[in-house]
């Protein structure tokens, strides 16, 4: 299927490795002009090389931390400059530490609300006004299963992502007369660093192997495999395409059958 995004220029933040990359390498894969980021500068420009020369498409790399105003703000200067305002913005973060509420200090909670949380207004704030100016646009934020089924040991990511997410439906209502759309991914478990890290912290809290933690995750999962992120992005070129301008205000589950929810 040709989505119609042939030429559009994407943002993708947190993009050098997981879902963010799946994301970016998709929206290349549909001749996108591509930006990501990464704190470290270094992987960023050796991802958009790679995701460039798989794709053929035009991929630049930059250095930015979504928990940083200035950063922020940098990024989408440096992406205007380089290509040109984003008609298409998937926004992602690294994930707050895990912890319990009796394990997480204070201090923390502004910390997880500034990278999980307004990282995605921001970035938003800054892109929609072109949106609005072309009548076309499409935001895409990752966010995660926890907001309809909060997932113990991750207080500060259930909080701040589902903040994020009555932030995204209401706004979606008011994007809507301009022709952009504001749809939200829900990840389950899939192929990543991030649950690399999630493993060895639950097994060290419960005294198990990481094996024996990986294993109980994949268990858990109906579809009975880690979630590959190259399909995770296919669903998100899907909701940037020209056949999605319908869908907007929508959170979709990409979990394998995991959430065990009626809606």
């Amino acid at each position: 299927m040709d989505l119609g995004i042939n030429g559009k220029i994407a943002l993708v933040t947190a993009a050098s490795r997981g879902l963010g990359r799946g994301c970016a390498e998709q929206l290349a894969a549909e001749q996108c002009r591509v930006a990501i980021c990464s704190r470290d500068s270094g992987a960023a420009e050796q991802a958009a090389k790679e995701i460039a020369a798989n794709t053929g498409a035009e991929v630049v790399g930059f250095s930015a931390d979504m928990s940083r105003v200035d950063d922020i703000s940098r990024l989408l200067a440096q992406v205007r400059q380089s290509l040109g305002d984003p008609d298409i913005l998937v926004t992602n973060a690294g994930g707050p530490p895990p912890g319990t509420y009796a394990s997480t200090d204070l201090e923390l909670y502004e910390e997880a609300f500034q990278l999980t949380l307004m990282s995605a207004v921001r970035l938003i704030h800054g892109t929609t006004p072109a949106m609005k100016a072309n009548g076309w646009g499409r935001i895409v934020a990752i966010t995660s299963i926890s907001v309809k089924q909060p997932i113990a040991s991750l207080l500060l990511s259930n909080m701040a992502r589902a903040g994020l997410t009555g932030f995204l439906k209401t706004v979606a209502t008011e994007l809507a007369p301009f022709g952009i759309t504001v749809n939200a991914l829900l990840p389950g478990t899939h192929k990543t660093s991030r649950i690399d890290q999630l493993v060895q912290d639950r097994a060290a809290r419960e005294g198990k192997s990481e094996s024996a933690v990986a294993a109980e995750m994949v268990a858990a999962i109906p579809a009975k495999t880690l979630g590959d992120p190259a399909d995770f992005g296919a669903a998100a070129a899907f909701l940037a395409s020209r056949q999605a301008k319908f869908i907007t205000g929508h959170s979709l589950l990409v979990d394998g059958g995991h959430y065990s929810g009626l809606l």
